[in-house]
C-alpha cells in the first residue's frame, strides 16, 4: 500500500496524532515533533557532508531523532497497536564516547568561538542550534505530558555532539576556528 502525498485533511490548520487525536498544528506537540523532523533533515545534510565513521554516527542519530519523532507525535491512544520504539542511556553513551574520541584529538578550547570558516562548520552549528530549539520545545511539552526519561538528555547531548563536531569538522578541514574577541 502506497501513501498518499496530499490528504487534505490539514487543510483548515488541524492534523492528526499516531492514534488518531486531531489537533491545531500550532500545539506544542507538533512544535516538538516538528523540529526534530528538522534536525533530522540537517543530520542527513550533514551525513552527505561527512564520511566514514562520522557519516555511520550521523545515521545512527536519525534513526534515534526518528524514534523521539514517533515518540512524540503518539496520542497515548491505547487503541494503537504497536511498540514505541525507545532511547536508552546506551544512546546517551554513545554519544559521549564520539564526544571523547574527537575531543582526544583537538586543542583544549580556551576563549569562545564563532560559528563559521567553512559551509560544513557552519551546518554543524545550525544543527546545533535546532537541536537546542528542539530541547527546548521538548522541555515545555514534557511539563505538561511527561516524556520518556532519555529524550531530553539525548537531545542536551546531542547539541554537545555537534558543537565538537564543528570543532572536529574545523580541523579535518584545517580551518581555523574563528575567536570571539569581545570588545
Amino acid at each position: 500500500m502506497a501513501f498518499r502525498i496530499y490528504t487534505r485533511t490539514g487543510d483548515q490548520g488541524q492534523t492528526s496524532l499516531l492514534g488518531g487525536t486531531r489537533v491545531w498544528k500550532s500545539d506544542l506537540r507538533i512544535e516538538a515533533y516538528g523540529t526534530i523532523d528538522e534536525l533530522n533533515a540537517y543530520m542527513g545534510w550533514l551525513a552527505d557532508v561527512h564520511s566514514g565513521p562520522i557519516r555511520e554516527e550521523l545515521r545512527q542519530v536519525q534513526d534515534r531523532l526518528f524514534r523521539i519523532g514517533a515518540v512524540l507525535a503518539y496520542d497515548g491512544s491505547a487503541s494503537l497497536r504497536m511498540t514505541l520504539p525507545e532511547i536508552s542511556a546506551s544512546d546517551i553513551h554513545i554519544l559521549e564516547q564520539a564526544i571523547d574520541r574527537m575531543e582526544a584529538q583537538l586543542p583544549p578550547l580556551k576563549q569562545f568561538i564563532l560559528p563559521g570558516g567553512h559551509p560544513h562548520i557552519s551546518l554543524c552549528h545550525v544543527a546545533r542550534c535546532v537541536c537546542r530549539r528542539a530541547e527546548r520545545a521538548c522541555v515545555r511539552m514534557n511539563q505538561d505530558i511527561p516524556l520518556p526519561e532519555y529524550f531530553i538528555p539525548y537531545l542536551n547531548r546531542l547539541s554537545d555532539y555537534l558543537f565538537v563536531l564543528a570543532r572536529y569538522t574545523a580541523q579535518q578541514l584545517g580551518v581555523e576556528e574563528i575567536p570571539w574577541t569581545p570588545r
